[in-house]
């Protein structure tokens, strides 16, 4: 590199020229937002690292190329530059002595049964271990819990120090009601109060350690578990599954018509059993419709993230404890699998990034009021 242009290239320049990169989801330069770490300038080397908001997001490799051209702009040819992830926390973690390890909270709810949200879950806490983040995966369904068959998992887990020893597969940690059953045909039956008390064990008893995402799989409805959960913790949002069918978005409507009484962000909707894909003219087959998950995302104004075909490895994976995104990595499916849950992850950033945006608002309207 020349010297004269060395000389002439300073922090205060390299900085300047960064604040042209916005991430394209949070819609702010990636200096206001953190995300330039140890820069330096020595001898004909700059040097810095670009801390992205999370290891998931699908505008990571866009960000970074618009790094490399905006210090390329300046002259600068030898470049040292480490690209890592720290995932944005997503909700009041100083409000949550229960579970102060765990940066996010992600809980996956349908309005009705049968519309593949457990599929979902597992397949996108699978996905988002595969990024790098730190996952927890939380069956909440008491009555009929199938996370523990979905990861091909039997055995009970240990309890050490006073606390249960999630199970790890695929990168997650998994705790289920599944895990308890003396059997696995054995059904739940429980009353209310002992399915809250039940789920505040889940979150408390459980070695959850530090997480990036912990999901959590609602049963279906709107009855004690999603209640006592949003009741409980400060969850970052909601993932709304559906399928295209008009029965299961109009039920899927009553469950985000609660979250929003109850002031949970809603991540997103997710259209599940979308469609058929011909497997010799890879042309699309609706069989349950069209439009169920775009019909919510325009009358409440949430990201549609994606549509899962409907495949049959998707079940069988299910049912033999091997998560399509594990199996056949590089199918179809999968690789929607991966798509939301980049999209989720991106979500998240936008939903921690407003949020620090609000409290950095009320902090300095609380000194200006001190200040008066």
């Amino acid at each position: 590199m020349d010297s004269l242009v060395l000389k002439m290239v300073t922090v205060d320049k390299v900085i300047s020229s960064l604040k042209k990169v916005v991430d394209p989801e949070l819609h702010k330069d990636i200096v206001s937002m953190g995300m330039i770490k140890d820069l330096n300038i020595n001898n004909d080397k700059v040097s810095f690292t670009l801390e992205l908001t999370t290891p998931a997001c699908p505008f990571n490799s866009e960000i970074e190329q618009d790094v490399r051209n905006a210090i390329s702009d300046l002259g600068v040819q030898n470049l040292d530059l480490k690209v890592t992830a720290k995932v944005m926390e997503g909700r009041s973690i100083s409000l949550d002595e229960l579970l102060p390890g765990v940066k996010n909270i992600i809980a996956v709810a349908s309005g009705k049964g049968g519309v593949g949200k457990t599929t979902v879950s597992v397949n996108l806490a699978i996905s988002l271990a595969k990024t790098g983040a730190k996952i927890g995966l939380l069956d909440a369904d008491i009555y009929g819990p199938s996370v523990p068959l979905m990861f091909g998992l039997k055995d009970t887990p240990s309890v050490e120090n006073n606390k249960i020893q999630p199970p790890i597969a695929e990168g997650v940690k998994i705790i289920s009601m599944g895990f308890f059953y003396e059997q696995s045909q054995q059904a739940g039956i429980y009353r209310g109060p002992i399915i809250s008390g039940i789920i505040k064990q889940f979150l408390t008893d459980v070695n959850w350690g530090e997480l990036d995402y912990l999901i959590i799989d609602l049963p279906p409805g709107t009855g004690d578990a999603p209640l006592t959960i949003a009741q409980t913790i400060p969850i970052t949002g909601i993932l709304v599954v559906t399928t295209p069918q008009d029965v299961a978005m109009n039920v899927a409507v009553k469950a985000i018509g609660m979250f929003n009484k109850l002031n949970v962000p809603i991540i997103g909707v997710v259209e599940n059993m979308s469609y058929l894909e011909c497997p010799n003219c890879k042309s699309h087959v609706h069989i349950f419709g069209t439009g169920g998950a775009k019909k919510i995302s325009d009358e409440f104004k949430i990201p549609h993230l994606g549509e899962i075909p409907l495949h049959p490895q998707i079940m069988q994976g299910s049912d033999i404890g091997k998560p399509t995104v594990s199996s056949d990595p590089d199918s179809l499916q999968s690789q929607v699998f991966l798509k939301i849950a980049k999209s989720v992850a991106g979500r998240i950033s936008v939903i921690a990034a407003e949020m620090m945006l609000q409290e950095n608002q009320e902090e300095q309207a609380n000194k200006n009021g001190q200040t008066n």
